[in-house]
């Protein structure tokens, strides 16, 4: 049976009529304003192109001497389409309006505040955005749509920069406002990031639903740029399910739709795609997909790593490439960047143990668990650790299994004359392994505190270990 949706305000007809006061307003700054509320107003249902001419009508208010408010949201409204139209400069735009905001302190105005925000996510600094303008949001006197945009871009700034369980939890409560201010818009964008969180943070059930009903909100809304990405969140989902056959066909169309510019993930997606089929003997096709690519500009998330991997894609079994490639993940440090790190480690990971270097493929797959485990993916972690069940499992070796879906929750299967752990001591064990605190596990799990101290009880008496060194070194030998 469908959702049930209450009569919803359409964010079109609020742009029509913002636009048509713009045209009676007889001050340039006031028009302007308008301008840019008809902007935002349309910003999560209207493609690029239908907002270009709203960025040429606020070139048309600038003045000599120039007015602070009216530069700041030109520069706005032409940077924000500029970067969805890969327009080369766009960024330029973007680092004035955030110049020019800061400089003229207009933070407290809530449109000026907005235009703050969706600068800096769109620059690709989400680990700014919480630090910057939390509290200035907390603050801001404004309408209830604004706040449940401010709010799920907040919460996209904080996914993005690696803090999934944050992200999740404030992508919740925009929905939740999203609802209240009775806008199917911002409700359909909140839901459809909500599709890829849930699903790395390890809640496939939730993905999917999320994943209906984004794309149910993004039709009742007439959301092109909702649905535009909606297929690059479904692509995590498929990737933590262990779908490799979704996966791959939807990474098939994410490139050959050029999807994920605005997330900057335009050319891992390809990289992903050419490695694939570099590792499935088609070499052929992997160097298509790769040529006439340039690698990206240095400040590009993932960057650094870029170029070592396109090498490691031309010769996959190369062990001075793949040692390449892994050296040049030390230079992937920013928040930007703590998803793409532990994912360029699995696959080499899951490489070298294809190719028996045993080895490797656990130092870097333990490197993918620390890394995912770190930011609250624990639906990545899980496929890690699976690998790393394969990889132990060689010969007969005991290991501890990692942990099946929520659905099953059956007990961990004994290794012969080995311990016997259940799922949550699985979980809880393999965790404080990677160095995580009692309270980073609690939040990783989303169980209590008390609740990992009685799992380690259980665990330190199972596995005859007095503390969490023993724990680790313990852990390691079952895996290898």
């Amino acid at each position: 049976m469908p959702p049930h949706y209450s009569v919803r305000v359409l964010p079109d007809v609020d742009a029509d009529q913002l636009l048509a006061a713009a045209r009676r307003a007889g001050e340039p700054v006031a028009a302007a304003r308008l301008i840019a509320e008809a902007f935002f107003n349309m910003s999560r249902t209207a493609d690029a192109t239908t907002l270009r001419p709203l960025a040429d009508r606020l070139a048309a208010l600038r003045s000599d001497p120039a007015r602070p408010q009216t530069e700041v949201l030109f520069h706005t409204v032409a940077g924000v389409v500029g970067v969805r139209t890969r327009k080369p400069h766009a960024t330029r735009h973007l680092e004035t309006a955030l110049r020019l905001i800061e400089t003229h302190r207009l933070h407290a105005d809530p449109l000026h505040l907005e235009c703050a925000v969706i600068c800096t996510l769109s620059m690709m600094r989400p680990e700014d955005t919480r630090p910057r303008y939390a509290h200035l949001m907390a603050q801001a006197d404004t309408e209830p749509a604004r706040q449940a945009r401010l709010a799920s871009m907040l919460a996209l700034g904080d996914a993005w920069s690696g803090d999934l369980l944050r992200g999740r939890a404030g992508l919740h409560e925009a929905r939740r406002l999203a609802r209240a201010a009775g806008r199917l818009d911002i409700e359909a964008e909140a839901v459809s990031w909500l599709v890829k969180i849930e699903a790395m943070c390890g809640d496939l059930t939730a993905s999917a639903a999320c994943l209906a009903q984004a794309r149910d909100l993004a039709a009742r809304a007439g959301s092109s740029w909702v649905a535009a990405h909606i297929a690059e969140c479904a692509a995590a989902l498929h990737l933590a399910a262990g779908d490799a056959d979704a996966w791959l066909g939807v990474l098939e169309y994410l490139v050959g739709t050029v999807v994920g510019a605005n997330s900057g993930l335009i050319f891992e997606h390809r990289w992903e795609l050419a490695t694939h089929y570099a590792l499935h003997g088609r070499p052929e096709a992997a160097a298509a997909l790769l040529a006439g690519m340039p690698d990206p500009p240095l400040g590009w998330p993932g960057a650094p790593a870029l170029p070592a991997w396109r090498s490691w894609i031309a010769q996959p079994a190369d062990p001075a490439a793949m040692a390449r490639f892994e050296a040049s993940l030390a230079g992937l440090n920013r928040p930007v960047e703590r998803l793409s790190r532990p994912r360029m480690a699995w696959l080499l990971g899951a490489q070298h143990a294809r190719l028996g270097r045993r080895a490797d493929a656990v130092r870097l797959l333990e490197v993918a668990c620390t890394g995912y485990a770190a930011i609250g993916a624990a639906g990545l972690l899980a496929r890690v650790m699976a690998d790393l069940q394969r990889v132990g499992a060689t010969g007969g070796v005991p290991r501890i299994p990692a942990p099946r879906s929520a659905e099953s929750r059956p007990t961990t299967p004994a290794p012969p004359d080995g311990p016997q752990l259940t799922e949550a001591e699985t979980r809880v064990a393999q965790a404080v392994a990677g160095g995580l605190s009692n309270r980073e596990v609690a939040e990783l799990l989303s169980v209590s505190a008390k609740t990992v101290e009685f799992h380690l009880g259980n665990i330190f008496r199972k596995l005859g270990v007095r503390n969490r060194t023993e724990l680790a070194s313990a852990t390691l030998t079952l895996r290898s």
